[in-house]
C-alpha cells in the first residue's frame, strides 16, 4: 500500500484506541480484534480522496520516477509525456495542449518527512542537466490540482539520453501556527538532485 497509506491507518488504530479506552471493560490485556481492524478504521475515517490521493502518488513514484530526503524533507519525482492542462486566463480557465517541443512532463512532490503530508506553496525550481553539465531545460514549477497535488510543469529535451533532475526547494511561503519559543516547522527549503535518470523517447 506504500508507505502514506500507513500513517493513515495510524490514525484508524489512534481512534481505535480510543474506544477501546472507553469501554468497561476491566482487563488490561489489548483486544486482539483491535489491531485486525486499524485498517479498516482508518478507511471509513479518512475521505476517500484523501486514500486515493496518497496511495496514487506512492505507486506512481514507484513506477515512474523515485526519491530523496533532505532534512525535513521528502521529495518525489515523475516522469510522463507532456501533458495537457487548465491554465488562468483573467477570470476564465482556459485549456492548453503541450506547445511544440514539449516531450516530457516532470512533476515534483514534495512532502514533509515526519508526517507524510504533501506541503502546499512551495516555490520550486527544475533543472534538466546533461551529462556534460549543461542544463537543458528549466522551470519554475506550477501547482496542479489532479488525483494527487503535485508540481511539474511541460519539458524541451531534445534527446533522449541519461539525465540530472536538479530541483530546488524554497521555504514555504505559508503562515505557521504556533507557540511563542517554538521552532516554527519548513522554513528552509531544500535543493535536490536525482542522478542517472533515462529519459527515453515517449509513447
Amino acid at each position: 500500500m506504500g508507505r502514506i497509506p500507513r500513517i493513515l491507518a495510524a490514525a484508524g488504530a489512534a481512534g481505535a484506541l480510543a474506544l477501546a479506552g472507553c469501554s468497561d471493560s476491566d482487563s488490561s490485556a489489548a483486544d486482539p480484534t483491535t489491531t485486525a481492524t486499524t485498517t479498516e478504521a482508518a478507511d471509513a475515517e479518512a475521505p476517500a480522496g484523501v486514500v486515493e490521493q496518497y496511495t496514487t502518488v506512492e505507486e506512481e513514484i514507484a513506477a515512474e520516477g523515485g526519491e530523496t530526503t533532505s532534512g525535513p524533507w521528502r521529495v518525489g519525482y515523475i516522469v510522463e509525456a507532456a501533458e495537457p492542462w487548465f491554465e488562468p486566463a483573467g477570470a476564465e480557465q482556459q485549456f492548453r495542449e503541450p506547445a511544440p517541443g514539449e516531450n516530457y512532463h516532470i512533476e515534483i512532490i514534495p512532502f514533509e518527512a515526519s508526517t507524510g503530508r504533501i506541503v502546499p506553496d512551495v516555490p520550486i525550481t527544475l533543472e534538466v542537466v546533461g551529462g556534460d553539465g549543461q542544463v537543458v531545460d528549466s522551470k519554475q514549477l506550477n501547482f496542479y490540482y489532479s488525483t494527487f497535488f503535485h508540481y511539474a510543469d511541460n519539458f524541451v529535451v531534445p534527446d533522449p539520453g541519461t539525465y540530472t533532475l536538479r530541483a530546488t526547494l524554497g521555504a514555504p511561503m505559508f503562515f505557521r501556527h504556533g507557540e511563542a519559543g517554538e521552532t516554527p516547522p519548513l522554513t528552509e527549503g531544500a535543493t535536490v538532485e536525482f542522478t542517472d535518470v533515462e529519459l527515453a523517447p515517449p509513447n
